[in-house]
């Protein structure tokens, strides 16, 4: 008990040099807190009895974003407290309203405030909208849409959100337009989770709303700005055009010019850096108008100067609005410039099926680009390129870069090509022939490097890196997890103590950073049904935990009672942990992660740039030196898996 305490007193000095995020809020009056429970009790006793339906998540956002804050402390100004009472009043109104048949707020237009139950940890994440007054119910039409990712904000907690979105339209309301403005679960520039979040969001609205696919648009400033060059970049085959404004487009030279940062990354890290370095993805503009937006003296123009010079690499030349001698907002003599552009744009719409493709990624985690799919890549972290093209009506000429496998997709009238005849692909100079498309004009095909050769699909056997099991550790965090505690005895009390200390410290930063309570069971409440539908995040060594102990054996680490065994290395596990992410040998379909939540820590919370993966597919840590606000421990060994899960010889450097 001792040495746990011992532990946790370290941990929390080490951390105490960073300042909180978010930070501690103000004291509640007893009086206004007693309302405010009282009316929680109200609200929650009418949502119990609610029918089960989609707008219950309507509901429930009210109440969530006041119990949070109160049991929280996340009333970080005396008004909140009163935006919190008047949050019950609608949340009630609702209820009433969904109770008896009539919701209002439904189908309206105007400022309106939704919400979607997460399938990553079964929280309510808020949304805002802005519905245009033109907007009928069943009009027969399709509407475009355009994001808007909002900026840094180290108050806006769920409370703030939602109350700024039911008063305040934004900085853009494009006319006949329905403006999606995500709430990306907080602080973090919309990644990981926050990146879910706006196609958990998309998928809520588009159930609500008859949206138009080929008009939607992403659009952010500052924070903002850098997650619609990240989205854009990373998805740009979904959008008809990204609209950054000012934010970061990578991190190295970011944290160089924004605050005079040294940047000393690990081998590791400067890998990781290709997730979400929009930089490294220019090329996936060359499929997707961008119009970006800068203030003439903002620091922050560093993020289009950055993705101008990219782009220009690419034989691209990037439109870019400056504001007159502006700092870090939109000049006004730019807004309507801005817009103009866009709504041209919107008029035209996305091609789906252009005859050209130029793709670019680095991961499997951003693997498609309209009709081109990349299946597996011959490296991850290296940069992987597949550029096709249709060659008249019955050929397509296809040039792949660091690729072994990839597919065409076109759906009904997307191909092109003659149904008549089949397909002359041309690989990398090889020609393999394909079947023709459907008579309805769709065509799905399969491709495959084996021995250096190009050929139609063949079945591969055993365990691959594919599209959402890649890894590295973080890629657990953008799906369903179930964290699992050990109820078993550490066979060394340090690790033991290291483990405790960890596992409380994901649980309760997932709430603070992701804005969800993470699902948390004992090991031996696991049932088969978690195992099928979530990734298991296994606290403990095989000795502690119970679903451990069944898998270690098949797991490509190994973990005795004396030493964690990398590659012929040993490393004594009486103060030696493991981190690993793995496809679970009990469901091979989702990953099993040791010893980890998401993997930057206090000292990243504090700038955006750096709220990227820490830790590639698996690290040792020493757990005497303990952790602090940058790292889990001191990290004495760490690689990748290679793109059959298996140990490389160095790790994947």
């Amino acid at each position: 008990m001792r040495i746990v305490s011992l532990f946790l007193f370290s941990l929390s000095f080490c951390f105490a040099a960073e300042k909180p995020v978010p930070p501690l809020g103000v004291p509640v009056p007893a009086a206004d807190r007693a309302v405010l429970e009282s009316g929680l009790a109200e609200l929650s006793a009418m949502i119990a009895k609610l029918p089960e339906s989609p707008l219950k998540a309507d509901v429930r956002v009210y109440h969530d974003a006041v119990k949070i804050a109160l049991t929280y402390n996340e009333f970080f100004k005396a008004d909140e407290i009163k935006k919190a009472k008047d949050a019950l009043v609608i949340g009630k109104e609702r209820a009433a309203q969904l109770a008896a048949g009539k919701p209002q707020w439904a189908q309206s237009p105007g400022l309106i405030v939704r919400g979607y139950v997460s399938k990553i940890d079964k929280s309510v994440q808020p949304y805002g909208l802005v519905v245009p007054p033109s907007y009928r119910e069943n009009s027969g039409r399709k509407w475009r849409l355009d994001t808007w990712f909002h900026g840094r904000g180290e108050t806006l907690s769920e409370l703030n959100f939602i109350s700024d979105r039911g008063r305040s339209p934004g900085e853009f309301t494009p006319h006949d337009t329905i403006v999606l403005h995500l709430y990306g679960r907080y602080c973090n520039a919309n990644k990981m989770a926050g990146e879910v979040d706006l196609f958990e969001a998309l998928d809520s609205v588009k159930k609500h709303y008859p949206i138009d696919e080929n008009r939607i648009i992403v659009r952010g400033f500052s924070m903002g700005g850098a997650a619609a060059w990240s989205i854009g970049a990373h998805y740009a085959g979904l959008w008809a055009a990204a609209a950054p404004g000012a934010g970061f487009s990578e991190t190295a030279d970011f944290l160089k010019v924004f605050q005079n940062e040294v940047v000393k990354p690990t081998w590791w890290e400067i890998k990781l850096w290709h997730q979400y370095d929009a930089t490294d993805y220019a090329i996936n503009f060359f499929n997707t108008p961008v119009v970006a937006y800068s203030g003439e003296i903002d620091k922050q123009k560093q993020a289009a100067d950055m993705m101008a010079k990219a782009l220009a690499a690419e034989g691209l030349t990037m439109k870019h609005i400056i504001g007159p001698n502006t700092a870090h907002k939109y000049h006004p003599d730019s807004k309507p410039i801005l817009n103009a552009s866009l709504d041209s744009i919107a008029d035209i719409g996305r091609d789906p099926y252009p005859r050209k493709i130029r793709f670019t990624t680095f991961t499997l985690r951003y693997n498609k680009m309209k009709w081109v799919v990349a299946d597996e890549l011959a490296k991850h972290w290296e940069r992987a390129r597949i550029d096709a093209e249709i060659t008249g009506d019955s050929g397509v000429d296809v040039k792949t870069v660091n690729v072994n496998a990839f597919s065409f997709n076109f759906g009904s009238g997307g191909a092109k090509l003659d149904p008549s005849r089949k397909v002359a692909v041309t690989i990398d100079g090889q020609r393999v022939l394909a079947a023709p498309p459907l008579t309805d004009r769709s065509w799905a095909v399969h491709f495959r490097r084996n021995a250096g050769k190009w050929g139609l699909e063949t079945e591969q056997a055993g365990l691959r890196k594919r599209h959402g099991m890649q890894g590295p550790v973080d890629d657990a965090f953008f799906n369903a997890f179930l964290m699992v505690k050990p109820t078993g005895t550490a066979q060394s009390p340090a690790v033991g103590a290291w483990v405790a200390a960890e596992s409380a410290h994901a649980i309760t930063e997932w709430r603070r950073q992701f804005r969800g309570e993470a699902q948390v069971k004992n090991d031996s409440e696991v049932t088969d049904a978690d195992i099928a539908a979530n990734n298991l995040v296994l606290w403990g060594d095989p000795s502690s935990n119970k679903i451990l102990a069944r898998i270690a054996a098949q797991l490509p680490v190994k973990w005795t009672a004396d030493a964690v065994e990398v590659n012929g290395k040993k490393y004594s596990a009486a103060d030696h942990g493991l981190v690993l992410i793995y496809p679970n040998p009990l469901n091979p379909k989702k990953y099993v992660v040791l010893n980890s939540g998401f993997t930057f820590r206090e000292y990243d919370y504090l700038n955006n740039a750096r709220q990227i993966p820490k830790l590639p597919d698996y690290a040792v840590v020493d757990t005497r030196t303990p952790p602090d606000s940058r790292w889990t421990g001191k990290i004495v060994d760490a690689g990748f898996f290679g793109e059959k899960w298996e140990l490389l010889a160095n790790g994947g450097k």
